[in-house]
């Protein structure tokens, strides 16, 4: 017997899923594996992974701001006054003066009473919504969600309910469903742009019918922070509804160029978050370099809107270039476009034949679409030049003539 195969008999019954698991090993043999590839550079406008240049269209660096000098001095800068970490909970000994003074910028920035800062903006997800939806009460989810959404209603110890993704008419049916059974509070979550999709919530008609049926809403709104509404402070405000949405959550992963997340409310609701909240008061707190580039990142989105322009007409652009060349770019409504692909190898096929040309995106297989909808996900900086959107029509164009995507 093989030392190999005499191994794997002393494993538990618990590993033999992982000894089963054959998926990633089947992309793998068709060299056309796209995960896990390490950047040798920051993931700006190109990016050079595995040594190899590529123009960088598969990154969530909306404003351009991940090489901006004045994001990576504070980020230094923070380093050089606090160190390298805080080593503690926010609970204990990890809040810095740094954390105090972003949650109060961002409360200003989002228009709410207040704000929390978490470690990731998972985090911010399962503990709000884990914490906020007890046993008596419900959460209802679009069916798209992010998969922080997903974990944070298991999370709970409420009713999930769901309705179709972005149908306000099955929405009014379900909730007025949940209505009749459930005896607490309802609290109602979906992301305000959809990250695989790129389209929009509904959030007018949302907002009226859960207003309707006395219902709390969450936007998760880490697409949308920094991209959408006049100021750059998301869904809520593009729609004129920020009074109207009870808690808007964010990351700092997108826009802002770092690392954490947030949520910002009225002063009680997040002062109860605050001291319930386990993903927060368990976690060590972010160190001061993420606290830091986020606050100069924020000093820029509030003082250049421009770059918040010229995403939205790269953005604009791009999905005008694809719809045109016949791509199936779905319902997408902001700086995220994809390209319908179908059959999950295909997607990989798709993306290696795009890197090997250089240009580098994200292929999006189930279950993170649904079966059959594998997509090559590209997203859009307000840094990309002109020239640098024309080589990525060029090339995308070219690999989908080949595969019959287009004709």
């Amino acid at each position: 017997m093989q030392a190999e195969d005499k191994t794997r008999m002393t494993y538990s019954a618990i590993f033999e899923k992982c000894y089963a698991f054959k998926d990633a090993d089947n992309v793998k043999a068709a060299g056309v594996y796209p995960y896990f590839h390490p950047l040798g550079s920051a993931p700006g406008d190109s990016v050079v992974v595995d040594g190899h240049k590529c123009i960088m269209v598969g990154s969530n660096n909306y404003l351009g701001l991940v090489n901006h000098p004045k994001v990576k001095e504070a980020a230094e800068k923070a380093v050089r006054d606090y160190g390298s970490g805080c080593t503690g909970s926010r609970f204990l000994n990890g809040t810095l003066d740094l954390h105090i003074e972003l949650e109060e910028r961002l409360a200003k920035f989002m228009k709410k009473d207040a704000a929390q800062v978490f470690s990731t903006g998972f985090q911010t997800n399962l503990g709000t919504i884990s914490t906020l939806v007890g046993k008596n009460d419900a959460v209802i989810i679009d069916r798209k969600v992010h998969a922080c959404i997903v974990d944070g209603c298991r999370l709970s110890y409420g009713k999930i309910y769901k309705f179709a993704h972005n149908d306000m008419d099955d929405f009014a049916r379900v909730i007025a469903n949940v209505r009749e059974i459930v005896r607490g509070g309802i609290l109602v979550v979906a992301d305000g742009v959809f990250s695989m999709e790129g389209d929009i919530i509904k959030l007018p008609r949302l907002v009226e019918i859960a207003k309707e049926y006395d219902a709390g809403i969450l936007i998760d709104d880490a697409h949308g922070v920094g991209v959408m509404g006049e100021t750059g402070a998301g869904t809520a405000e593009h729609f004129g509804l920020g009074d109207e949405v009870d808690l808007t959550m964010g990351t700092f992963s997108k826009s802002f160029a770092s690392l954490g997340g947030f949520v910002a409310g009225d002063a009680k609701v997040i002062d109860y978050i605050k001291h319930t909240a386990r993903s927060l008061i368990f976690s060590a707190s972010i160190p001061p370099s993420n606290a830091a580039a986020v606050l100069a990142a924020l000093d820029i989105i509030e003082s250049e809107p421009e770059r918040r322009e010229n995403l939205w007409k790269n953005g604009r652009r791009m999905k005008k270039e694809f719809d045109a060349l016949g791509f199936n770019t779905g319902h997408s409504e902001t700086p995220i476009v994809p390209i319908v692909v179908g059959n999950d190898m295909d997607a990989f096929v798709f993306w290696k034949e795009l890197f090997d040309n250089g240009v580098f995106t994200n292929p999006v297989v189930s279950p993170a679409v649904p079966p059959g909808q594998a997509m090559i996900r590209t997203s859009y900086t307000a840094t990309h030049t002109d020239d640098q959107l024309d080589q990525v029509v060029e090339v995308i164009a070219k690999v989908g003539r080949a595969h019959g995507l287009i004709k």
